[in-house]
């Protein structure tokens, strides 16, 4: 119980530093109007650039670390099966400085689905709060309290981006441009797309209800097409990890069960096949991972 207040009230402070930042660039004595474009303060620049961009994915130092050790341990175990050989199973190992940049991208693809997944709700919300008659930015506030009962502790992107668009608008910032601000941080189609069209509707005074839930029913569409595409390939990939396991774990049952009948592939020739072998080993990695990474 203490843990989760402790986490709450980190989420709180870090949401007002949030807001705080945002209070600054939205500050209209930061910004002047040149040839009837909105331009920004260097100062503002620097409070910008301190909002989260959520088109890249910072590790910590002891995430790093995890990774490099992880890696270092795998590759390390690796060489060793195929070399039995200890200064080659090193060189290996150094490759686990590579893992880090690969994890990063994982989670990068990770928190990008959760925020299309929460996008989608809070577009049905805001669809619905539009439909009842409330105003844009009521919809959005509205929408903030919907997803805090999808998610209790309130961790997801989105909340927060919510709650710094929300915050904007009290300081009298236009929301077109809190949504283009956050449609460049994310990085991402789906979120673009949306800002562009509701800053057209807004500024030309189209149907925004309409549009909004024609925006939310295409999202909930693509989303549908990719869960079951992603069933579709569960089996298929399950499959593909276990055919990469499966030399590793051959090779460690020969070791353990007939060590005398492998010493001539630690030897000579041995040495060159088993090279060879990890090279295509690895060819086939990078290659069924390819296949399976399939984007709607």
């Amino acid at each position: 119980m203490k843990l989760g207040n402790q986490t709450r009230q980190k989420d709180e402070k870090s949401l007002r530093r949030k807001q705080e930042v945002v209070k600054a660039s939205s500050d209209p004595s930061r910004k002047h109007r040149s040839n009837n474009k909105l331009v920004s303060t260097p100062t503002e620049k620097v409070m910008r650039s301190r909002l989260p961009d959520y088109s890249v994915y910072v590790l910590s130092s002891r995430q790093k670390l995890q990774c490099i050790c992880f890696g270092g341990a795998l590759f390390f175990g690796i060489g060793y099966l195929f070399y039995h050989h200890w200064i080659i199973s090193m060189i290996l190992a150094s490759g686990a400085v590579v893992v880090p940049k690969f994890w990063r991208q994982h989670m990068l693809n990770r928190r990008k689905a959760s925020m299309n997944l929460h996008f989608k709700q809070a577009l049905y919300s805001l669809s619905s709060s539009l439909s009842a008659g409330r105003s844009v930015e009521n919809g959005f506030r509205e929408a903030i309290q919907d997803l805090r009962m999808l998610d209790p502790e309130a961790r997801n992107d989105l909340i927060t981006e919510l709650g710094i668009i929300c915050t904007r608008l009290e300081y009298g910032e236009p929301i077109e441009d809190a949504l283009q601000d956050f449609s460049k941080r994310a990085g991402m189609e789906d979120i673009t797309n949306f800002a562009d069209v509701f800053t057209t509707c807004k500024r030309t005074g189209g149907d925004l209800v309409e549009v909004i839930r024609r925006t939310s029913s295409i999202i909930g569409e693509k989303l549908d097409i990719q869960q079951e595409i992603a069933v579709l390939i569960a089996q298929k990939k399950f499959e593909s990890k276990a055919m990469l396991a499966a030399p590793i774990l051959l090779l460690l049952f020969m070791n353990l069960t007939s060590a005398d009948y492998m010493k001539p592939m630690y030897s000579g020739i041995g040495m060159v096949i088993s090279t060879f072998s990890l090279i295509g080993f690895g060819v086939c990695f990078i290659w069924i991972t390819k296949i399976m990474n399939i984007k709607v």
